[in-house]
């Protein structure tokens, strides 16, 4: 059997901690054992106990999905092996420990590059399928899992499923987004993307507010792959919804300046946040400058920048445990989808913030392609806003109660994997195929051996 200890987890927001078993199974056959002797009775949506297991990966989801308190939380860290890469026709089977770093390090010397990526490339396979995790290039290339061509399952009791999109979609579906309850994913077949360099080739807007941010982001969504905006939450008036728009594709090797290796790629960090590190230093007068000095400094309009894949996907890894900086109160990120053609709600919700003077630096406003057939998927065809902010902000509760209640009125949702804090009644009207995942769950785990402090919370 695996060793297991106990320990107390939160997710990368760091709130909400939870005491639990943490086991690290060294092979798939030792997660099937552990999911085999759960006791039985003893789990439940709506309890803690000995019976209750879920899966962790590397958690990097911002709530508490991978916890589970007085439970036992399997951890894939040991699971972190790539099996296969086939290097002409870029499909990799990994193991669900595997992070999206390892598959960048692994296929970039043979032109080939994750097809989805988030903000982070410190996520596991597993979590990226289990949070069906979407990316800068959502409305070209849909969400992680679109470009999963497999995966095994261990359900309770201990079997091993084989799960594709053609021969099990309902059970693949519901994974996919399923935030570890259907099963423990312990390796997932993916085919990656060809790149003709390690190196992004990047175009930079400016923009003056909200409604030249919407226009460009809708032209920008046409010609390039990427497109994102950094959004300052904190203007207001005229200004209001200003961003900073960053648009690319990968550089083709006559785009690189002399000497620059084309699949150079250095996963390293280049800095490090202190673990102590003194609580309220970000707050709404210190967001608020930071967010004044990043707008002004970003050009009004540049062309042809050749960056890192650091540089334009993941720029907060390359400060090591960047969360600390919200200090011990931890932060929540909360992230909606709007329909296309409510735009005026997305306004709303910038004016919402602006007005309650919430502080988020790390404000992203994108736009969604079409959704897959996941249940609990998150993305779906429209505008989806990210915002940071750190958890003790004062009234930031009725902030957050407003802003769902604005999501629902206009037949959006909140993500999963980012949430903290919404009411269970409120999560009904936003995922209106919740049932039909309900029902999936209960035929592979009729016990309900599978319970995350997130599901207790939301009767998942």
């Amino acid at each position: 059997m695996p060793s297991a200890r106990t320990v107390t987890l939160t997710g990368w927001g760091r709130i909400a901690p939870s005491t639990a078993t943490l086991a690290e199974p060294p092979t798939a056959q030792a997660a099937a054992d552990l999911l085999s002797s759960a006791g039985q009775g003893s789990a439940g949506q709506g309890s803690a106990g000995k019976g209750a297991m879920i899966a962790r990966g590397l958690g990097r989801s911002y709530n508490n999905a991978a916890q589970s308190a007085g439970g036992t939380v399997i951890s894939t860290a040991r699971l972190n092996r790539i099996l296969r890469l086939d290097p002409e026709t870029g499909v990799v089977t990994a193991q669900a420990g595997v992070s999206l770093e390892d598959l960048m390090v692994a296929g970039l010397p043979h032109g080939w590059f994750v097809p989805v990526s988030p903000g982070t490339r410190k996520v596991s396979v597993g979590g990226a399928l289990a949070a069906d995790v979407h990316g800068k290039n959502h409305h070209v290339a849909g969400s992680f899992a679109s470009h999963v061509t497999g995966f095994d399952l261990i359900t309770p009791g201990g079997e091993l499923h084989a799960v594709t999109p053609g021969a099990d979609p309902a059970l693949f579906w519901a994974t996919a987004g399923g935030m570890g309850l259907t099963g423990f994913i312990t390796q997932a077949t993916i085919q990656l993307k060809r790149v003709a360099t390690a190196q992004v080739k990047v175009d930079t807007v400016r923009t003056a507010d909200i409604d030249e941010t919407m226009a460009i982001l809708a032209e920008h969504d046409k010609t390039y792959g990427y497109t994102v905006a950094w959004s300052d939450s904190t203007a207001r008036g005229k200004a209001l919804g200003r961003s900073v728009i960053t648009s690319g594709d990968f550089a083709s090797p006559g785009d690189l300046p002399a000497g620059r290796r084309p699949f150079a790629f250095d996963p390293r960090a280049r800095l490090a946040v202190p673990g102590i590190f003194p609580p309220g230093l970000l707050n709404r007068y210190s967001i608020t400058a930071a967010n004044e000095v990043w707008y002004r400094k970003a050009p009004k309009s540049r062309a042809g920048e050749i960056q890192s894949i650091g540089q334009f996907f993941h720029p907060l890894d390359g400060v090591r445990n960047w969360n600390r900086v919200y200090g011990p109160g931890g932060f929540r990120q909360y992230q909606y989808v709007i329909p296309f053609g409510a735009e005026d709600a997305v306004r709303r919700s910038f004016a919402m913030v602006s007005a309650a003077r919430a502080p988020s630096f790390v404000t992203v406003l994108k736009r969604f392609g079409a959704a897959d057939p996941g249940p609990l998927s998150f993305p779906a065809p429209g505008w989806t806003l990210a915002l940071d902010f750190p958890a003790r902000t004062p009234g930031l509760g009725l902030l957050l109660d407003a802003l769902d209640h604005l999501v629902v009125e206009h037949g959006g949702r909140v993500y999963l994997a980012k949430d903290s804090r919404v009411a269970a009644a409120t999560l009904e009207q936003m995922y209106p195929r919740l049932e039909e995942f309900r029902k999936i769950r209960a035929e592979v785990d009729p016990a309900g051996t599978l319970v995350s402090d997130l599901s207790r919370r939301l009767g998942l």
